[in-house]
């Protein structure tokens, strides 16, 4: 598995880190081996390969990171003041990017209009229980999304 994850992604400490996601997936995910579709190895051969598109998914997410975050010290003249806000504003507006258009609208207006869920249902006409549930699963998809560019996995 670290041989793999050494050749695709080029950095042994990164192929380090790949290896251990792996054999903590593969643990628990262990109700999920089927040994009528495939032997172990192959399996975790799967396994490392999902891993190692994550790993260059985060690679990629954290060069435009910083290409991001390069273009905005420009424009701030190059100040140190407020930089984690900066890279705050720059996350979480990827992170808004990647949510359904509806969920998204959702929370621009529950967090940047100040709209209540009953007034943002009365403006976009859709019912209360679906403005709730997309709040709720536009939120969770976030802190997932956060999560992973914190670790950088």
């Amino acid at each position: 598995m670290h041989s793999l994850a050494a050749r695709a992604l080029g950095d042994p400490r990164e192929a380090e880190d790949v290896a251990q996601q792996v054999f903590v997936s593969a643990w628990r995910g262990r109700a999920d081996f089927r040994p009528e579709r495939g032997t172990l190895p192959a399996w975790l051969t799967g396994i490392t390969r999902r891993k190692i598109a994550d790993a260059l998914t985060a690679r990629t997410r954290r060069t435009e990171l910083a290409a991001a975050l390069g273009d905005a010290l420009e424009h701030t003249g190059g100040s140190q003041e407020g930089l984690e806000q900066i890279i705050d504003r720059l996350v979480v507006t990827e992170e808004l990017a990647r949510l359904s258009r509806v969920q998204r609208d959702v929370l621009e207006l529950a967090y940047f209009a100040d709209l209540t869920q009953t007034q943002i249902a009365d403006r976009t006409g859709l019912p209360l229980g679906t403005v709730k549930s997309h709040a709720r699963r536009g939120l969770r998809r976030m802190r997932h999304g956060l999560e992973l560019a914190a670790t950088g996995g």
